[in-house]
């Protein structure tokens, strides 16, 4: 299976931009990004790794950094658009797509492998995306992040068997009798979402020609309109995830908490 890690970056964000230049510990965003997509495809010739941009700042920087990039419209709608529009203007034929958001520095390569993994083990599967079980003291602070930036930071609801029930900005879901809870298990009900998604090729091409859903749109999440469309997503479980900031960095005081995780839980580039 022919897998290709596509990484979207825009530089025209509303809430932060030019974030993928932004510096996090003397190295840019995308810097991070590309090279935790470069460890995964490590040593396997069907794996490639790639930018997909429409800005020209975005291109000089990835020439600087030796990444391959591929150039997309500037009117792709969303960033699995611009991933499925990279790939077929790449010159490759794939089977599978990882889009990687260029705004998750803290993704480990370990999460790729595993959507990539549970692909070609599970080839029925439509799309994939990883999540992880937050503890008390991660939930707690996603909370306290979610005080001045509500829309940072993704949850999700699951069947026993790992298929989504549904995606929030909201968190979800909401927990009686919490104190009772947090004596019985360290780990909280909170599934947090982690912003990488794996598609078969043939599932991407028909979801960009669907119109967004109602609660795509409210949400701001554009993997519910798989959900509104009936689609299925398989939840992959990942562990060794620490803290609020594996959903991405969406804004400014996101950046700070990235600084702040890099000094409590070192650097790993």
């Amino acid at each position: 299976m022919k897998t290709a890690i596509i990484i979207p970056a825009r530089y025209g964000s509303t809430r932060f931009p030019g974030k993928p230049l932004a510096l996090i510990n003397g190295r840019s965003m995308l810097s991070r990004v590309y090279t935790k997509g470069l460890q995964a495809a490590a040593g396997d010739k069907n794996i490639a790794v790639m930018i997909a941009t429409d800005d020209d700042r975005i291109a000089a920087h990835a020439k600087e950094i030796d990444a391959r990039c591929v150039m997309t419209d500037a009117d792709c709608a969303t960033g699995s658009d611009r991933v499925l529009q990279a790939a077929e203007n790449s010159g490759e034929n794939f089977d599978f797509l990882i889009s990687l958001q260029g705004d998750a520095p803290f993704t480990p390569a370990s999460v790729l492998l595993a959507l990539i993994t549970t692909i070609r083990d599970n080839p029925h599967l439509e799309v994939v995306t990883p999540v992880h079980r937050l503890n008390w003291n991660d939930l707690d602070a996603l909370r306290d992040a979610k005080q001045t930036t509500p829309f940072s930071g993704t949850t999700c609801i699951r069947h026993a068997d790992g298929r989504a029930l549904w995606f929030s900005k909201n968190i979800i879901p909401a927990i009686r009798e919490e104190n009772k809870l947090r004596g019985q298990s360290p780990l909280s009900p909170v599934w947090q979402h982690m912003g990488v998604y794996g598609y078969r090729v043939d599932i991407l091409r028909r979801f960009v020609k669907w119109p967004q859903t109602p609660y795509e749109k409210l949400e701001g999440l554009e993997q519910l309109r798989f959900l509104e469309n009936e689609i299925a997503i398989q939840t992959v479980e990942v562990s060794g995830a620490h803290g609020p900031l594996q959903s991405g960095i969406d804004s400014p005081e996101d950046l700070a908490r990235a600084e702040a995780h890099i000094k409590n839980f070192g650097d790993d580039l």
